[in-house]
């Protein structure tokens, strides 16, 4: 058994790593430097991260880090960062934190908790495999849970439209507390989903350190080496054709561990339906700004992991992180640093603008919530996203179907258009189909 991975972000080099620990022949091919989307940045006495900015810390991603030697560079977020803000009435307000501190807060109306508390004797509708986030939720607990808690989640998290990404992809598992339980409420409490969040962390020198420690254990990763065709010499055997002109090997699976609009020009000639399905799939572009200030000059006690922006508010972005709230040593002293998310499905138009246009609007819109009475801020960084997140909208489904169907034949797919966006989920789904590989005959 012989394996051709293409791509090396978390999910390629993951699968990677534990298919050369269970023996398995493999060659990783990666267009440019590994790692993927995350990336990590020390400029001007700034540690950006222009990717994930942190992660959850599942039990997958914590063995990872055992298995590398990193458990020593866990770094745990600030004790604020458990509070969350959401902007409402043009202020930010803290987001209730678990169900009977949401009954009991003010940030939602009477008729809202009521709503909640009608969920919990509302029957389970059929299953709709189409049916959207912004229907289920609208159904089940009314549209002000779905304008000012769904809303902006999505927006910041997943930069989608709930109109749009579809329940059973994005949140399978509130779809089956649905069915199971008759109420997603009461199917939380009695199967303990109701629990505290996990753990979130990031890694001393930038997460960039968990992908670059991944290549470097890695025998058969072949960098800044684009894959430019692959062919098929005889049924279930596969060749990778690269522009560094290697000499081709003959693999016995191929596993597509890149974006579905690199993937699809590489299956085209072989299987046409496939690459129509992939290439179907939506990415929307996105800029993260980061803005730095005097903390003298914000008068916000920035208590938290960060704001996000529902749509009805009219804002100008997504929301922000309080990158130096939750990581104090990633700034210069005196100073505070925020990670501004502009673009995404429901803000494409912001996403086309001017680097000059971004960075402006981006420090009105800090100055005005913010109460800034700085007139310029004391550094900005624009970092952007052609194509950021795989929305799991009704293309996605055509698209898994379509890679399924290709198992029979040799071609995998591990990635996060595949697994769910979550690096965490990135590297479950590499480590199942490693010990799927690993135990195929040959």
């Amino acid at each position: 058994m012989r394996v051709a991975i293409l791509g090396g972000g978390i999910s390629g080099l993951t699968l990677a790593f534990y298919l050369q620990k269970a023996g398995v022949a493999y060659d990783l091919f990666e267009a440019g430097a590994a790692g993927g989307n995350i990336r990590s940045q020390h400029l001007d006495g700034y540690l950006l991260e222009t990717g994930p900015n942190s992660l959850q810390l599942s039990p997958e991603l914590e063995q990872l880090l055992t298995d590398l030697d990193l458990s020593a560079d866990i770094q745990d977020t600030a004790a604020v960062s458990k509070n969350r803000y959401v902007l409402r009435g043009g202020k930010y307000r803290k987001l209730p934190g678990s169900p009977p501190a949401l009954l009991a807060s003010p940030f939602f109306s009477l008729g809202a908790k009521f709503n909640l508390l009608r969920e919990l004797r509302r029957p389970a509708a059929a299953v709709d495999p189409l049916e959207t986030l912004a229907h289920f939720f609208r159904r089940r607990f009314g549209a002000e849970i779905v304008d000012y808690a769904l809303n902006p989640f999505i927006s910041g998290i997943y930069a989608g439209d709930p109109e749009k990404l579809l329940v059973h992809q994005t949140f399978p598992k509130l779809a089956a507390l649905e069915q199971t339980y008759g109420s997603v409420i009461r199917g939380l409490m009695k199967s303990g989903g109701t629990g505290g969040r996990r753990r979130i962390v990031s890694l001393r020198n930038g997460l960039q350190t968990l992908t670059d420690t991944l290549a470097a254990q890695l025998t058969h990763y072949h960098g800044n080496t684009p894959v430019a065709a692959l062919r098929q010499p005889a049924p279930g055997t596969y060749q990778v054709q690269t522009a560094a002109g290697l000499q081709p090997e003959t693999y016995d699976a191929v596993v597509l561990a890149l974006p579905t609009y690199a993937a699809a020009p590489l299956l085209q000639p072989l299987f046409a339906e496939a690459a129509r399905a992939l290439a179907a799939v939506y990415y929307p572009p996105m800029t993260a700004i980061y803005t730095a200030y005097h903390r003298a000059d914000v008068t916000h006690p920035l208590d938290g992991f960060g704001a996000l922006h529902p749509k009805v508010e009219q804002p100008y972005a997504a929301g922000s992180i309080w990158t130096s709230s939750i990581f104090p040593d990633r700034v210069p002293a005196g100073q505070v640093l925020f990670t501004t998310f502009v673009g995404g499905a429901q803000y494409e138009a912001q996403a086309r603008q001017s680097e000059a246009e971004q960075k402006s609007a981006v420090h009105a819109e800090l100055s005005k919530f913010y109460g800034i009475r700085a007139v310029q801020p004391v550094w900005q960084y624009r970092y952007s996203w052609d194509k950021a997140i795989p929305q799991f909208d009704a293309h996605i489904v055509a698209a898994h179907a379509a890679v399924d169907a290709l198992a029979g034949q040799g071609i995998y797919a591990a990635a996060n258009w595949r697994a769910g966006v979550g690096v965490p989920d990135c590297i479950r789904q590499a480590r199942v189909l490693a010990e799927k590989i690993s135990a195929l005959p040959g």
